[in-house]
């Protein structure tokens, strides 16, 4: 495996987890149900491989999720990173809405560490900026986490450049996770260049398309009943079909490398800049040890020429959430 530093001094594997699917249920599906103890297996495997950098938050499950990577993470917390989010507001397991305050802050780094079986979270998030609470109030609670020595770093998730550059006034902000993608490059305009500016490492959900980009998704009847992705836009009827034409030119350098459509499209994603770590989702150790690869596929200029032939910043179909996602995002 190889590594890279995101912001002030976060050095990571180059590759990391995104946890989100390895719980069975919960509120956000991907494919079939995870078998949990496939996940933790996928977990160990990666450990193994020199991963080191593993994603979860609060509203996966919600609260389940971090409670398996906590499970998962026993015995093996040396040299890890583990990322964590806050920011919304619970009635029991009921999402009610955002929540920046500094209170919920200090309140929700409690119950992450509680179920995660640490002691310090090395890269502590605001999931979603709150309109309603400024982020000097939100960054500066988390500052104090820092000196409490309750979180490592402090990241941001889905911020625009306008509060990013407010945030970075309060406190060093050493990651940025927002979407990044063959088929999600709008970042590429104002807030990466801004996290440049400022020293924020980025961190890339969702790099493969929510699936979409790995090919093995032709149709939606390849989904199950309950997928999440059967609401996404861009999976939607005559989006679907012209979204395919990135899927295919994926799939034509794959074969000129003999790689995956997913090892290519994290290695586009990796070509963009050394501060970029891309969190693919996994369940399983099969998905998880192809992606792991990407790292040793190199694209040439030709192999870089054809994917942005096939994939403009702006030229995917279908906006990436509904209108509730989108008012949620780049704020």
């Amino acid at each position: 495996m190889k590594y890279r530093n995101l912001g002030h001094g976060l050095k990571v594997s180059a590759i990391g987890v995104g946890c989100m699917p390895m719980i069975k249920g919960g509120n956000i599906l991907y494919g079939e149900a995870a078998d949990p103890d496939e996940a933790i297996k996928t977990i160990h495997r990666a450990i193994d491989l020199g991963i080191t950098f593993f994603d979860t938050a609060q509203i996966y499950g919600p609260f389940q999720n971090e409670e398996l990577v906590g499970e998962a993470i026993k015995g093996k917390r040396d040299e890890l990173v583990i990322a964590t989010k806050f920011g919304f507001r619970f009635d029991g397991n009921k999402i009610v809405g955002v929540d920046g305050s500094a209170a919920n802050a200090k309140a929700s780094v409690e119950g992450c560490l509680k179920r995660l079986g640490i002691d310090c979270i090395d890269l502590f998030y605001q999931h979603r900026v709150d309109p309603n609470v400024p982020i000097e109030e939100t960054v500066g609670a988390m500052a104090d986490l820092v000196k409490e020595g309750k979180i490592k770093h402090i990241g941001l998730s889905e911020a625009g450049p306008a509060t990013l550059r407010r945030a970075a006034a309060v406190a060093p902000i050493s990651a940025l996770q927002s979407e990044y993608s063959l088929w999600e490059r709008d970042i590429e305009e104002e807030i990466l260049p801004t996290c440049r500016e400022l020293g924020i490492g980025f961190v890339p959900y969702s790099p493969l398309g929510r699936g979409f980009l790995t090919g093995s998704i032709r149709s939606l009847d390849d989904l199950p009943e309950n997928d999440w992705r059967r609401n996404d836009p861009r999976y939607q009827g005559e989006n679907f079909a012209a979204n395919l034409k990135v899927v295919d030119a994926v799939g034509d350098v794959a074969a000129k490398h003999g790689a995956s459509n997913a090892q290519v499209a994290l290695a586009w994603l990796l070509a963009q800049g050394e501060d970029i770590v891309p969190i693919p989702g996994f369940k399983r150790r099969v998905t998880m040890e192809d992606s792991a690869k990407a790292t040793d596929v190199s694209l040439d200029a030709d192999d870089l020429a054809k994917l942005e032939a096939a994939a403009p910043r702006g030229g995917t179909a279908g906006p990436r959430y509904g209108e509730a996602g989108m008012r949620m995002v780049r704020l």
